[in-house]
């Protein structure tokens, strides 16, 4: 553990983004499973307003750099294929 002022603070801040971080990162995969809880159902209407609030944290947490651009590119992308293929 560090023993000077600046690393101990240092390490403070990183354990409060750290927490920060872990609660985006939560908020954008329940967002995901309320998406997929509305594809289970069948219900066309709620998937669509679920995706768009989905994809708006999904791309709020990718510039906050929680998650990495490709990552949040390619589950936008897995998303919106569930949509596609649910009765059209």
């Amino acid at each position: 553990m560090a023993k000077s002022k600046t690393p101990m603070k240092r390490a403070r801040m990183a354990k409060i983004r750290q927490a920060s971080n872990m609660s985006k990162k939560s908020a954008m995969k329940t967002a995901i499973r309320k998406f997929e809880a509305a594809i289970a159902d069948n219900n066309r209407s709620e998937a669509e307003t679920r995706l768009v609030a989905a994809i708006s944290i999904i791309d709020k947490n990718a510039g906050r750099g929680i998650v990495h651009k490709n990552k949040a590119a390619r589950t936008k992308s897995r998303l919106a294929k569930k949509l596609n293929q649910l009765e059209q």
